[in-house]
């Protein structure tokens, strides 16, 4: 029931009340008062009962209205904080962070300071100003004044007029009005230290004291929030570190069998030489010509490979394009990538994901004989499929192999799906090219 409703049976129960003692009373007593003070005292009751009804209901409805404000708050604050944990990598999270925080308040300005292990302000991003403005107001500041209060103290502070804080040094030229301040710090588990900063309401009011309630509860979200994409980027270069040193492995005992190799086949033509076998031993450099270039190309595969691996800052779909680039320069097949729908993913699956494109894209280059090839990353019903296609000569998958490629890269890539989870299908038959198709779950 809602409280207009209230306020009306609240009135109208109090007079159909007087009404049957009246009529009960008439009834069982007669006209034992005059009907003029029998009135006045019906009167004085009612007008004592919706005294007591209107200050009764004016105290619940002040009630109702602030629960109302602080279920708005509520609501602004989560949505809040699950667009800030959201995002992954921590440059993204802290400018969100200024961004909802200001949204969150109904700030002009915006700023947060990133502190380093001295206590000096290391990065500094501003939110409410555009970037030529930012720009003509200078350096970031370096935490002098009212902003070293927060900055090496800790304090909270709600200020009506920051020129009157006894800390206060003023601003900068080309820096905007601002009188009103809101501050608090961020508390995280992690290294990261920084503040909060808010200035001038949108309605030249100032701030509340449950405004600064709302901006502390805030301040805790954003500090979970930066703890996890801290937390995100350390997996990330465990991860890619893993990997380069994994690669770096594959690349040593490579280059192992190929000098052994290369061993042998100088041993066989040295024999065929000194037995005047001169078609034997052209036959034997022909081999070991084509053993350098598979060793050459597998060598400039694996620099590839170190340098297009994931960075925590990058996003999947640059990593993949860039790699994509150089991948066509490097082999002179034609490629198409299309990359689409949010596609967010743990480090070292996105790290499997990239491996599992590149050695199928090495398998392209060594065996196929294709002149275009296409790949597809996509979101679909909360799994990312990923789609490498090529116009070679394709093989037939369930013959038995007379060499260890392409099925030694067919394990390899078995192996990566199923550490992650992956399903992983290969659709290939000799004329119609090959296709590689894995998916996996998305967050």
């Amino acid at each position: 029931m809602t409280l207009r409703k209230l306020k009306i049976l609240a009135t109208a129960v109090p007079i159909a009340a007087v009404v049957v003692l009246e009529v009960v009373r008439y009834v069982l007593l007669g006209q034992m008062l005059p009907w003029r003070n029998r009135f006045i005292l019906d009167a004085v009751t009612v007008g004592a009962i919706l005294i007591f009804s209107t200050i009764i209901f004016r105290y619940v409805g002040g009630m109702q209205k602030r629960l109302e404000r602080q279920n708005e708050e509520l609501l602004a604050l989560h949505s809040a904080g699950l667009d800030v944990a959201s995002e992954l990598s921590l440059d993204a999270v802290l400018h969100k962070v200024v961004e909802r925080a200001r949204k969150l308040v109904g700030a002009r300005y915006g700023a947060l300071s990133v502190i380093d292990r001295d206590g000096h302000i290391q990065q500094f991003i501003a939110s409410g100003v555009t970037p030529e403005e930012r720009a003509a107001i200078g350096p970031p500041p370096v935490g002098h004044g009212v902003l070293g209060v927060v900055l090496h103290e800790g304090q909270r502070l709600r200020l009506g007029d920051v020129r009157e804080h006894p800390r206060s040094a003023g601003f900068p030229p080309n820096h905007p009005v601002m009188k009103t301040l809101l501050a608090v710090p961020i508390v995280c588990s992690s290294p990261f230290l920084g503040n909060l900063y808010l200035s001038e309401k949108d309605n030249g009011e100032n701030f509340t004291p449950g405004e600064e309630e709302t901006l502390e509860r805030f301040a805790v979200q954003a500090a979970i929030a930066i703890d996890n994409a801290h937390l995100h980027a350390q997996a990330a270069d465990l991860a890619v570190a893993q990997e380069r040193l994994r690669i770096s492995h594959e690349m040593h005992d490579g280059l192992a069998q190929v000098l052994g190799y290369v061993n042998t086949k100088v041993q066989a033509i040295d024999a065929y030489l000194k037995r005047g076998k001169g078609e034997e031993a052209s036959e034997q450099l022909q081999e070991l010509a084509v053993s350098a270039r598979e060793a050459y190309g597998k060598v400039r595969e694996g620099i590839g490979d170190l340098r297009t691996l994931p960075d925590p800052d990058r996003p999947l779909q640059d990593v993949l394009r860039d790699y994509l680039e150089g991948w066509r320069e490097q082999t002179g097949i034609s490629t198409q990538f299309t990359f689409s729908g949010d596609v967010h993913l743990r480090p070292v699956v996105e790290l499997q994901l990239v491996r599992i494109v590149q050695e199928a894209l090495a398998n392209v280059r060594k065996h196929s004989r294709a002149t275009s090839a296409r790949i597809v990353v996509a979101r679909r019903d909360g799994t990312v499929a990923v789609t490498v296609t090529d116009n070679g000569i394709g093989f037939n998958p369930g013959a038995k192999p007379r060499t260890e490629f392409p099925r030694f890269g067919l394990s390899t890539m078995r192996e990566r799906a199923d550490s992650i989870g992956a399903v992983l299908a290969i659709d290939s038959a000799p004329g119609r090219g090959t296709t590689v198709h894995f998916e996996l779950p998305a967050l």
